[in-house]
């Protein structure tokens, strides 16, 4: 005869020789369950981490093995994990002919199916928020199983602080700073593969969970000391609201056009905001500009405008007066909005 439960519990009662010799008035027992069958429910994962850019797709794999026949009322259960580990974000659940996804992944994910055993998750037009760590749980009567999927973004960070200048910043201003330059916060382990890429930036920034890092590649006295050895400085993570510092953006490919206005005259800020107006197009996000640059080659010897007033051109194949020593998008720093000093980058397109 087989069972329906998950597993068999022999329950077997015994006497507690400790409690009688103590109390011998009190009949005491107690009682040991024995498990005969070890779980019957396990997930696996094809892939660990899985990459993928904005816009795209990805697959989080997620296949059951089991022993014995799944019940009706099986739950299939992706959620997001979060930089604060008591919680965790709904994504998708199932359960028999009930499907329901949540919040800013409504319509975006269902089940690969392809099998009745396949719970792997297909996520589509991903966003720069998607990143992260996600768990699919299979529940089953009592038993239940969990697996872990990365999902990684192909993109590049960047150093960040407002025309009011450095270290003025709290963590939910540097949040929003992001926002508005077309990125998001970069986590650590983004700032740690930039870091590992070259990145060096001797200015602490804000990081995704709340803690305040940057990066050193070439140690030197005004950053830690010039005899430590390189790595990623960390403070610690900080009061959100009271502390102010620089913050670390990332950003991933953009469905749109970045480029230089060919104007035939230089402008003042408010006349390349017209002038990419003109042309269908917005003045570029900083954001927008290191995307172009890092992931599609962008390579400009002109300074121009950007969107928050900031004016800087993105190198990409080093070259005299061009930023001779290496690849990089050059900053010119906030000046005078009235100056007709430089061209436009304009973005055509939306995210």
């Amino acid at each position: 005869m087989i069972l329906p439960l998950i597993w068999t519990l022999l329950s077997l009662t015994v006497a507690d020789p400790h409690v009688d010799s103590l109390h011998p008035e009190l009949d005491h027992s107690r009682t040991i369950y024995v498990v005969e069958n070890g779980p019957r429910i396990s997930l696996s994962t094809e892939q660990n981490r899985v990459v993928s850019r904005r816009g795209g797709n990805a697959t989080l794999t997620c296949r059951i093995q089991t022993t014995t026949a799944l019940s009706r009322k099986m739950r299939i259960k992706w959620t997001k994990l979060t930089s604060d580990f008591l919680k965790e974000e709904d994504v998708f659940v199932v359960m028999d002919h009930h499907k329901r996804s949540y919040g800013k992944f409504h319509g975006r994910v269902h089940l690969q199916n392809s099998s009745p055993l396949d719970a792997s998750l297909v996520l589509s037009d991903i966003t720069l928020d998607d990143y992260g760590r996600y768990k699919c749980e299979v529940i089953d009567g009592l038993e239940d199983a969990t697996v872990v999927v990365s999902l990684d973004l192909e993109g590049v960070v960047f150093p960040y602080f407002p025309r009011l200048g450095r270290y003025n910043l709290n963590f939910y201003e540097a949040e929003r700073a992001c926002r508005e330059q077309d990125a998001v916060v970069a986590s650590f382990d983004q700032l740690y593969e930039s870091w590992r890429g070259g990145l060096d930036w001797c200015n602490a920034g804000w990081l995704s969970d709340g803690s305040v890092q940057y990066p050193i590649t070439t140690p030197r006295e005004p950053c830690g000391g010039k005899n430590t050895v390189a790595g990623i400085r960390n403070y610690g993570r900080r009061d959100k609201e009271k502390n102010q510092y620089d913050v670390f953006c990332f950003t991933s490919f953009h469905k749109g056009r970045f480029y230089f206005l060919i104007h035939p005259s230089k402008l003042t800020y408010d006349e390349a905001v017209a002038a990419c107006r003109k042309d269908g197009a917005q003045l570029a996000k900083v954001g927008q500009m290191f995307a172009a640059w890092k992931l599609l080659g962008y390579d400009r010897c002109d300074a121009g405008w950007l969107a928050d007033g900031s004016v800087r051109y993105p190198i990409s194949k080093p070259r005299h007066r061009c930023s001779p020593t290496e690849a990089a998008v050059r900053f010119h720093g906030y000046p005078d909005k009235k100056h007709k000093l430089y061209g436009a980058y304009c973005f055509k397109g939306s995210n």
